[in-house]
């Protein structure tokens, strides 16, 4: 519901803030979230899932069930359908069916209309198995313990990349420093649980849905029934955040629900509880890297061997995707001149990971940030001091030998970071007088969109904009707000180019039977790609405001000019433009118990142009912050299978309690292609705080950290090592 709101934001600059339109609503509570919304004969349903990591399936027996009650499993697929969700690959499977492949599968769906009945039933469920022997590691994986879990080698992809002469270099060098950088699970930590209704109206599926891809979703089921994708008709709910945990994830849910409203063809509902979430829901993955760096003479870098590998767990979903990232974002902001790439997914065992903020982008830069920083540390130099003397420049070549098209404002924008930390100042003091305290830095940068020719190939986005007789102005995309603030810089973007109040501007939830297809909320492509095609509709529409009756223009993505990509060789610019970012932390690190506190934040970012500076300023806070719980705290282990932090009592992430505010600063520096030269940014936020972290704990209590999150009991480990 709109608002009235600031209108003289149109004699202002784009970025000035405005209320956000949904702001009211979420903060007031008036806000309808999936599980408060009413439907007519509405049904519940509980996931039974796998006890086992891997094992045969032998035997499900299933009670005789009460009047109205269901169990609905893979036989119940209809003739034609296929027992596999189509996400990037067709490899998931809707129901295990002879084997089960890590604990939390889904083996069936119990259905009715009292969920205390639901759970009564669901105990009374007795499912045998044959116990085969499991590969939770990516060592393991890689071993192919227990026989292969995917193809021959348990290899869902692997990747390789050179830039220069590596072979040469590493024949002849100087010094070789080996290095090995570990990540961990970490849990998205959404406000509101995966959660979805599916219906059967007028002849077609309906989903409605807390979701970040309602395209995605529509295409991943619609094969599970043998029906066209346009017999799916997916339409967002509000959606209480995602971090990329509502992508590819809710197809999982989606897949059996859809057999189910095919089976019953009532309403049914499926809403997690917070313990259900954590314990049966996909993670961030966790990456090995490992280092081998020749050094000269001269005590400079001249070439890098970097092995990469994730643990993408019992299915592949999008992790060959975030490998990719992990891969192009592991040389950072560096210009090196000679690397060797190889990359790998590893199937195991463990609950399949799939995307989260900087989708492998954060395990790629925490790897290379800490490596650097402990050749720094080798080498008896400042960690600002030794790695700035690498940054690329305007021009400079990128890891898949692509070049750097934007103005480059790292030593800028490091001017102000040391500034305003005290970075030098304080470090040379802590050192002085021995205290357990230091300043770490990070360095970072996030490409925007879909890697190489994503956008253009494979995505293809659509938007359109109508106005109708009484000059409201309506935005169809199916680009999801879901805490972000897209769907308040979007309707800026168009109301500044029409000239209009932006409480004439409209941007209601998608549906896809109503929205052309603008492709997923994700990547960082929302403003920089998405918005771009709004500001041009919108110029096109001002093109012909004064026409009688209702008017609407449509656009479609253009690749920007002089973007050369081979998808095959992975050669070329895998990004047409980047943010930016560079992230300072002070600790202190109490000498007795290991316990960290947190002194200061200071960032800067370039993202181009802000369309709105109270939101990315939000977005950078909350981003960094969520980082500092993936460095700091966020702990997420597996034991025999299953997570063994599964409450926010014992996983723990940030309050306020437990960093101080984070002070930002910006650098503008537009982005042609980008609407009033926004860059990406939702990502980029997120990759350099843990790193930055690391650093400052590493320098206060001198010893090289390798691993996040760094808890005292890490600290301890180190101290008595």
């Amino acid at each position: 519901m709109h608002q009235p709101i600031n209108n003289d934001f149109l004699q202002k600059a784009i970025g000035t803030p405005v209320r956000r339109l949904d702001a009211l609503d979420k903060a007031s509570g008036r806000a309808i979230y999936i599980a408060d919304m009413k439907f007519d004969g509405l049904l519940y349903a509980r996931m039974i899932r796998s006890s086992r990591a891997r094992a045969r399936l032998l035997q499900v027996a299933v009670p005789d069930l009460p009047e109205g009650y269901y169990f609905i499993s893979s036989k119940d697929i209809p003739e034609g359908g296929e027992n596999r969700l189509y996400m990037i690959t067709k490899d998931w499977r809707v129901f295990a069916e002879d084997t089960v492949r890590y604990i939390g599968e889904t083996i069936g769906l119990l259905v009715g209309p009292d969920r205390n009945v639901l759970r009564d039933l669901e105990r009374e469920i007795d499912i045998s198995y044959e116990d085969l022997e499991p590969a939770f590691t990516i060592d393991e994986g890689l071993a192919v313990k227990g026989g292969p879990i995917h193809g021959e080698d348990n290899i869902f992809a692997e990747y390789h990349l050179k830039k220069g002469d590596p072979d040469s270099i590493f024949s002849g060098s100087y010094r070789i420093i080996e290095d090995e950088i570990l990540t961990g699970f970490q849990e998205h930590a959404y406000m509101e649980p995966q959660g979805m209704v599916g219906e059967y109206k007028n002849g077609k599926y309906v989903i409605t849905a807390s979701c970040q891809c309602p395209y995605y979703m529509r295409k991943a089921v619609a094969g599970i029934l043998a029906v066209d994708q346009e017999d799916i008709v997916v339409s967002q709910a509000i959606t209480g955040g995602a971090f990329g945990g509502k992508e590819h994830f809710p197809d999982v849910i989606a897949g059996p629900l859809v057999v189910a409203v095919h089976v019953i063809r009532k309403p049914v509902q499926i809403v997690f509880d917070r313990h259900e979430d954590i314990s049966f829901t996909a993670k961030r993955h966790p990456s090995r890297t490992r280092f081998r760096t020749a050094i000269d003479e001269n005590n400079r870098i001249v070439g890098m061997d970097i092995d990469i590998a994730i643990n993408g767990g019992g299915y592949q979903s999008c992790s060959h995707i975030v490998l990719q990232r992990a891969m192009f974002s592991v040389n950072s902001v560096y210009d090196l001149p000679n690397i060797r790439i190889r990359g790998r997914a590893v199937a195991t065992n463990t609950f399949p990971s799939d995307a989260f903020r900087g989708f492998g982008a954060p395990q790629g830069i925490f790897a290379c940030e800490m490596h650097m920083s402990h050749l720094a540390r080798a080498l008896g130099m400042d960690d600002a001091e030794f790695k700035q003397q690498y940054f690329v420049q305007t021009g400079g070549t990128t890891v898949t030998n692509g070049t750097i098209h934007e103005e480059v404002k790292l030593p800028e924008m490091l001017e102000k970071v040391l500034k305003a930390s005290g970075y030098t100042e304080k470090n040379r003091l802590y050192d002085r007088e021995g205290a357990a305290k230091a300043v770490g830095i990070s360095f970072y940068n996030h490409g925007g969109g879909f890697t190489g020719d994503g956008e253009k190939e494979i995505i293809k986005a659509r938007v359109r904009v109508s106005r109708d007789q009484n000059h409201k102005v309506t935005i169809y995309v199916s680009n999801v707000e879901m805490g972000q603030g897209f769907q308040t810089t979007a309707c800026k973007v168009a109301a500044k180019v029409l000239g209009i109040p932006l409480q004439d501007v409209f941007f209601q939830n998608p549906d896809t039977s109503v929205v052309p297809n603008s492709g997923p909320t994700v990547a960082s492509r929302s403003m920089m790609i998405v918005g771009k095609l709004v500001e041009r509709a919108a110029r096109q529409l001002k093109n012909t405001w004064n026409d009688q009756g209702a008017v609407e223009a449509e656009e479609d993505y253009v690749q920007p000019p002089g973007i050369e990509w081979n998808s095959t060789t992975f050669q070329g610019d895998a990004y047409p433009a980047f943010g930016w970012g560079i992230c300072a932390v002070e600790v202190a690190v109490d000498p007795a118990t290991a316990e960290v506190e947190t002194k200061g934040i200071w960032t800067v970012h370039d993202i181009g142009v802000p369309i709105d500076d109270l939101i990315v300023h939000g977005q950078v806070h909350g981003g960094v912050i969520q980082a500092l719980g993936y460095g700091s705290l966020e702990k997420l282990e597996v034991k025999n299978g299953a997570f063994l932090q599964n409450t926010f009592a014992d996983y723990i992430i940030p309050t306020t309690m437990d960093f101080p505010a984070v002070e930002s600063d910006l650098v503008e520096n537009p982005y042609e292609y980008g609407p009033f030269g926004a860059k990406g940014m939702g990502e980029l936020v997120f990759d350099g705080a843990a790193a930055a972290y690391a650093a400052a704990v590493q320098k206060a209590v001198d010893r090289n950290i390798c691993s996040i999150p760094v808890n005292p009991e890490l600290i301890m480990k180190l101290r008595q090592a």
